[in-house]
């Protein structure tokens, strides 16, 4: 094996440890961007926990993410379950936080040499016809053997700066994924619970269906009797076929869901299928927390909080481009006209340098590109301001609904009985020959009306607890992020 000289490899040790020495870093220092948080929520709902994920048992050693399994529903949690591995949107977000690691990756090479290593041989004429050269007119072979190695020492921190911003940008990138994520879980979540709603007002409309048709058969028999005049026939059939019609077009709605949910969970819309499905949703306990606790929980807001501290890396990296660079390489091998001598020590050959260079005019592109740093900082933390803005809107927005849906429940259901109780009397005196059939269809369609809008209103509030939940973070946390100690 070739030994290189003892004086090559003092020099490069000796010139490396100067430059680790000296190195110094341009990044500023980076602080979190100051928002205006306040010191609780002004909505207030019954169903909201103070504090912590009250999950009941056995469901208490679920992954805190997994905010759908409060509503107790297998089908739901067996959907959701479906996201991660089949659904595109959030194998593309996957598929860029893989992109963005390696950019880290790549950042952090920047730190090791390179080195290269070859081998050559050629045959070499010169023109015969040449002056002055010793070589004119004849054949020359060549073989060579050799390596290079070149290392950038990072003096003023351009490396650091630059592996700095890659994985703030990771982590910023880890964060949309979760981001993403928990918008097509809430997705799935509302469509699912819209489809349900839909089960239940279908039920109701079969009923009603049902109800009608018996009707129109007794009053049928009724004019065959010379009881009635045919307009109680009339009013009889408008009233089933207008509820035939709703019936019909719950199916057209719940067909859309269906085929919503199939490409949330990545199945073709032609071969999923959800049976229709009858049962009461429960609407669960919700986590709140202090509203400083949204900073840390949502996903959102920490990966623009991330793209903040990228930026404020890449000010850092504007500010090393003023200063010089350092080049340190080395070259060592073999080389002979004659393959016999070449692996003789005559044959070696070695070199060793450093080279430092800056530019002392480029007609203020630095500058412009310092300021354009700058201006990009600004806008990210504008960026992130509006994003923690957004937040505390969402969760008011939702905790207000659920506020204002659980007194209209409350309002609705008084209704939709006192409108039952009216059916009931009205059919009666109807049968007593006390009224016309004609009030007996206005108290069907009062009653009916009444019934669907509770059932509506129900999904109302299912629909503002998963949109409470999503905008809480879903039980997201920051400190899952990678790195996420080392990143403040």
């Amino acid at each position: 094996m070739l030994a290189l000289p003892a004086p090559f490899i003092r020099k490069t040790l000796a010139i490396g440890v100067v430059c680790a020495l000296t190195a110094c870093s341009t990044l500023p220092a980076y602080t979190k961007p100051d928002v205006a948080v306040p010191d609780h929520y002004a909505g207030t709902y019954a169903g909201t926990a103070a504090s912590g994920w009250t999950v009941a048992a056995p469901a208490d050693a679920q992954p805190r993410g997994a905010w759908w399994t409060l509503f107790n529903d297998d089908e739901l949690n067996r959907l959701e379950a479906r996201v991660d591995v089949s659904n595109q949107t959030v194998a593309k977000a996957a598929a860029q936080l893989l992109a963005a690691r390696a950019m880290v990756d790549y950042q952090r090479s920047g730190y090791a040499p390179t080195i290269t290593a070859g081998a050559a041989q050629s045959r070499t004429r010169l023109s015969q016809n040449v002056l002055g050269h010793s070589l004119a007119g004849r054949t020359v072979p060549d073989y060579a053997v050799g390596a290079s190695a070149s290392w950038e020492p990072d003096l003023f921190g351009r490396l650091k700066d630059a592996t700095v911003n890659a994985r703030d940008n990771a982590q910023a990138s880890e964060a949309d994924l979760e981001s993403v994520r928990l918008s097509i879980a809430s997705d799935l979540a509302l469509d699912y619970f819209d489809l349900r709603s839909l089960d239940q007002q279908k039920q109701l409309l079969d009923d009603s269906v049902t109800a009608y048709t018996d009707a129109l058969n007794i009053v049928q028999e009724q004019l065959k009797a010379g009881a009635i005049d045919a307009s109680a026939i009339a009013q009889a059939q408008t009233q089933l076929e207008s509820t035939r019609t709703m019936d019909s077009d719950i199916d057209v709605h719940r067909a859309q869901l269906q085929h919503a949910i199939a490409t949330l969970t990545g199945v073709p819309a032609s071969s999923f299928a959800l049976p229709l499905q009858v049962r009461d949703i429960a609407l669960p306990r919700i986590p709140t927390g202090l509203p400083s606790q949204l900073l840390e929980r949502r996903p959102d807001i920490a990966a623009a909080e991330r793209r903040v501290a990228a930026a404020n890396a890449q000010i850092g990296e504007a500010h090393a481009a003023f200063y010089p660079d350092l080049t340190l390489s080395a070259t060592a091998g073999l080389e002979s006209t004659f393959f016999a001598p070449w692996l003789t020590a005559p044959s070696l050959f070695w070199s060793i340098g450093a080279q430092l260079a800056g530019t002392l005019f480029d007609g203020g592109r630095h500058d412009a590109a310092l300021k354009g740093a700058n201006a990009q900082y600004d806008g990210a933390v504008a960026d992130y301001r509006q994003t923690v803005l957004v937040a505390f809107q969402q969760i008011e927005d939702n905790l207000s609904a659920l506020t204002v849906l659980a007194r209209e429940a409350d309002s609705q259901q008084r209704a939709t009985s006192a409108a039952e109780l009216s059916l009931k009397l009205t059919t009666n005196r109807y049968q007593a020959g006390a009224v016309s059939y004609l009030d007996v269809v206005t108290a069907q369609t009062i009653a009916l009306t009444n019934a669907r809008t509770a059932d509506q209103i129900d999904a109302r509030r299912v629909d503002a607890s998963v949109q409470l939940l999503k905008a809480l973070g879903g039980g997201w946390d920051r400190a899952t992020l990678t790195d996420a100690q080392t990143s403040e």
